[in-house]
C-alpha cells in the first residue's frame, strides 16, 4: 500500500507541476525569453556589424590612401 501511495503521490505532483509549469512558462517565462533573446540578438547585431564596418572601412580607406600616394608620388 506504501508503494500505490508513493506512486500516486509521484503522479498528483507530476501533474499539478506540469500544470503549473505550463501556466508560468506560456505567461512568464515567454515574454521574459522573447525580450532578452531580442536584446542579445540586437547587441550581437549591433557588436557585428561594428566591427565588419570598422575592419572594411580601415581595409578600403588603406587602399585609397595608398593609391593617392603613388599616383601623387
Amino acid at each position: 500500500m506504501n508503494n500505490v501511495s508513493g506512486q500516486v503521490s509521484g503522479q498528483v505532483r507530476d501533474q499539478v507541476w506540469n500544470r503549473v509549469w505550463g501556466q508560468v512558462g506560456s505567461q512568464v517565462w515567454g515574454p521574459v525569453w522573447g525580450q532578452v533573446s531580442d536584446q542579445v540578438e540586437d547587441q550581437v547585431e549591433d557588436q557585428v556589424w561594428n566591427q565588419v564596418t570598422s575592419q572594411v572601412t580601415s581595409q578600403v580607406w588603406g587602399q585609397v590612401w595608398d593609391q593617392v600616394r603613388e599616383q601623387t608620388g
